[in-house]
């Protein structure tokens, strides 16, 4: 069997990292012989998440593009300009068979690199709205694997492939036992349970809001499973009680899911695709702060099918109790929520992008 050589790009925040891993495990699997790199950028999360799932990285000196006047914006040329460079050495070094990117400012550099010097790429881009780099970098792939239907005006129409998002291991249409996760979280199983997200970092808005609004949780006899993010884990912990059960990060998101009845929870795209494949009744509430919004277009194209409600963090204060008791007191709502959500999910993505991965290589041998 061929020793196959992959290079995977992409990071700065989970939305981005664990789509790569989930691509890099199928690839395994497919080529048990194969060799695995991963490209991302210094100081960012990558640098962490990558080796604790068992790959090499290294790191380019990259940041985004600020939108403001400032120093970052200065020195971002130069900064471009080196990291093409260090993704030369990389790809003459590694000479790999295929380059996989799934977005961010780090796999720009890389991916564009692989393609002046002629190494097939991929792209997968997770959300409705495509970002500036995979547009970038677009006209000159072999495929470009997406999460939504109509993605031809972002991209050449003939390149793309509709995947759905790859997703983390573990997670799949069948949850375990309602009771296992009930146990793991130390819920009562008298009582709903409110799954809170925030996102790998944790979400301050989020967090805030749920904060104020315990009491009014308690009087509906709610209670909370509440991942808060580390940065802010010390700033609730004294929040924890009976019916609230805290956490800075949720390992084992599979019980975490199956002992949720609802779910509040950004809109990123891994977060979007989990909840699909997994089919709970989601209260979105997308970050007004990443790049082009694309929180708010994926929270929209879910709403647009039945399967979710979509709050804006602006609207949290005077709309959201109307909204979650519409959803909480309508047990046939709920039902059609799960349905909707699981019609759009897409349990095969990682294989369906090995097999784009292996159509590639095939056209472009050794």
């Amino acid at each position: 069997m061929s020793s196959y050589k992959f290079i995977l790009s992409g990071g700065g925040t989970g939305g981005h990292i664990y789509p790569a891993i989930a691509i890099a495990q199928g690839l395994e699997q497919a080529y048990p012989n194969a060799s695995f790199l991963f490209v991302g950028a210094k100081g960012k999360m990558e640098m962490e998440k990558v080796p604790q799932a068992g790959y090499a990285i290294k790191g380019l000196w990259i940041s985004g593009l600020s939108r403001k006047i400032s120093l970052d914006l200065l020195i971002f040329p130069f900064k471009l300009i080196w990291s093409l460079w260090q993704s030369l050495f990389i790809l003459m070094r590694f000479r790999p068979d295929l380059v996989i990117g799934t977005g961010g400012y780090a796999s720009a550099p890389l991916l564009k690199m692989a393609q002046w010097l002629g190494f097939p790429t991929l792209i997968q881009e997770q959300n409705s709205y495509a970002g500036v780099t995979n547009k970038w970098l677009s006209a000159r792939a072999k495929a470009i694997c997406v999460a939504y239907p109509n993605m031809a005006k972002y991209f050449p129409e003939n390149s793309l492939v509709y995947s759905g998002n790859p997703i983390r291991a573990g997670i799949q249409l069948e949850l375990p036992p309602k009771e296992k996760g009930l146990l793991e979280f130390n819920l009562q199983p008298e009582l709903p349970v409110l799954l809170v997200l925030g996102g790998s970092l944790g979400a301050k808005r989020i967090n805030a809001f749920v904060a104020s609004q315990l009491p009014y949780f308690e009087s509906q006899g709610i209670q909370l499973l509440w991942q808060c993010g580390a940065l802010y884990y010390d700033q609730y912990k004294d929040l924890q009680s009976n019916t609230v059960q805290l956490f800075d990060f949720i390992t084992n998101m599979p019980l975490a899911y199956t002992a949720a009845n609802y779910v509040i929870s950004r809109a990123g795209a891994g977060a979007v695709s989990e909840l699909m494949l997994v089919g709970k009744p989601a209260f979105f509430i997308p970050s007004p702060n990443v790049a082009e919004d694309h929180q708010t277009k994926n929270a929209e194209a879910v709403v647009a099918m039945g399967a979710g409600e979509m709050i804006r963090e602006a609207d949290l204060e005077n709309n959201f109790k109307t909204v979650f008791e519409s959803i909480i007191k309508d047990l046939a709502l709920q039902s059609s929520m799960r349905e909707a959500m699981q019609k759009m999910a897409k349990p095969e993505a990682t294989e369906t992008i090995v097999k784009t991965i292996e159509k590639i290589i095939e056209k472009h041998p050794k």
